[in-house]
């Protein structure tokens, strides 16, 4: 039965015991492991020129090279990756169902404490106890904190890679490499007849001390590791979908080298009518509907290019999609969705649009029950869209950022000194900001507005206010 592997590759970092695991691979009949193959600093090991022929130059000037190389060697082969290695060859190895996963993975403190020991000592290795190097660790907290980060974005990258592709890897803790029964199993998974009759007993562990002996600071590092929140229980949740770049509703200017990035907050037609005015054309003359493609060609055209973005504190947007969307019934509402709301989610809606009746209380009561629902409906609780009329604006940031991110992030009560400060950027002269179109609503949000109000807006939009910054709109937001 043939393989359904042609290589493997173990995703592994310093200190994590990747020695001993390769060297326990290498002692299955028909496996070898090439050690660090796309090490930037050397090829292999630290004093080999070659891997299979390939020289380390020849791996720089094409990796596919040695990949190739080690598809096509006899037997099952492969070598050890981590995340500082070679960047080109990861995807592809990630994409590949025919390149089998290892994952290696250790305690992060563990696997700190002993790099901090390995280089105070200078021993990397160990195959005798009588050349050991006695040493300590100093921990140092913001050294550690990005150590832990750097390993947790490589962990998500390959998690997220085995996702989108329907893979699986196999995983090993570091405790695991003393088990003879899993380092068997692996071989099982990679697809091997050959079997282990024992373990490697070559290589030796290094530090076998607590770790209260192995810190000198230990008491500091305690100290540090508590203050961190291991289990990211503070997050904020998000069930949100995942937004795309929405490279369409871009909006260049006629001739200056800007781009506005709408996050559908209200301020579309005064950004337009300033674009225009920048280049002294009407806002017809605006670049519009752009694709991937053309979008790069601007950028290439367009030296010293600026895109930017502008936020609106979200009690303000909300109450705007409301009164456009929701409680109107003219042009551009959205009918359908709100009888869902009447009727299924029983908001206190006027079936035809806000009459004599509607006053102050039902405006309140009405936008209340909105926000209450919007916080389900973000959450991906309920059956209707979340519309880019009322997504959070960090959601939708974050997918610009998938192709291109904001120079500027221009909030819009300071927007006059925002658009200001991009222009002297660019070395041109401003024109002055329209005036922000408001829909029309029988009651301003300046009449309903009270802390249940607030309350509502921030525990649905709790990212927007954590994220952009924004207090109670009554302090700073309230329009003069």
């Amino acid at each position: 039965m043939p393989s359904k592997f042609d290589l493997f590759v173990v995703l592994a970092e310093m200190r994590t015991g990747s020695n001993f695991l390769e060297a326990n691979l290498n002692a299955l009949d028909g496996v070898t492991c090439h050690g660090e193959a796309f090490n930037p600093f050397f090829i292999g090991y630290p004093n080999v020129d070659n891997v299979l022929g390939v020289s380390q130059q020849q791996r720089e000037a094409d990796p596919t090279v040695l990949i190739d190389r080690v598809r096509g060697a006899e037997g099952l082969n492969g070598f050890r990756y981590f995340h500082d290695h070679d960047p080109r060859v990861i995807d592809g190895l990630l994409a590949d169902p025919r390149c089998a996963k290892i994952v290696l993975t250790r305690n992060p403190v563990e696997s700190y404490v002993s790099w901090k020991i390995a280089q105070a000592t200078g021993q990397w290795k160990l195959t005798d106890a009588k050349n050991r190097r006695d040493g300590q660790a100093v921990f140092n907290g913001d050294e550690f904190i990005n150590h832990i980060e750097t390993l947790q974005a490589f962990q998500k990258q390959v998690l997220r890679a085995l996702q989108t592709t329907g893979q699986t890897a196999f995983y090993v803790a570091y405790e695991d490499l003393q088990d003879l029964d899993v380092m068997n199993g692996l071989a099982a998974f990679l697809g091997v007849e050959a079997r282990l009759p024992e373990l490697d007993k070559q290589l030796k562990k290094q530090n076998p001390e607590p770790l209260s002996e192995k810190v000198a600071n230990f008491e500091e590092m305690e100290g540090a590791l508590a203050r961190l929140d291991r289990f990211d229980l503070t997050r904020t949740p998000n069930f949100e979908p995942r937004r795309n770049a929405m490279v369409p509703n871009y909006i260049a200017a006629a001739e200056a080298p800007v781009m506005y990035l709408p996050l559908r907050a209200g301020v579309e037609d005064a950004i337009c009518g300033w674009l225009g005015a920048l280049d002294g054309v009407g806002a017809d003359a605006l670049q519009r509907d752009f694709t991937q493609k053309p979008l790069r060609k601007w950028k290439r055209v367009n030296r010293g290019h600026r895109a930017f973005t502008v936020v609106t504190h979200p009690l303000t947007r909300a109450h705007r999609v409301f009164c456009e969307r929701i409680l109107s019934s003219g042009p551009g509402s959205f009918g359908e969705i709100r009888e869902v709301l009447r009727k299924r989610y029983k908001l206190p809606l006027p079936k035809n649009g806000p009459g004599e009746s509607y006053d102050v209380a039902s405006h309140r009561a009405a936008f209340l029950a909105f926000l209450e629902w919007l916080k389900g409906n973000l959450a991906g609780q309920t059956s209707v869209r979340v519309d880019p009329g009322w997504a959070s604006q960090s959601q939708m940031i974050q997918g610009f950022a998938e192709f291109n991110l904001p120079d500027l992030i221009i909030r819009e009560e300071q927007l006059e000194m925002g658009l200001g400060q991009l222009c002297d950027q660019l070395g041109r002269k401003a024109p002055a900001v329209p005036a922000i179109y408001e829909p029309e609503c029988p009651v301003s949000l300046a009449d309903i507005y009270d802390a249940d109000i607030e309350n509502a807006c921030k525990e649905a939009y709790t990212r927007d206010y954590m994220m952009l910054g924004y207090g109670p709109w009554k302090k700073r937001y309230q329009a003069a």
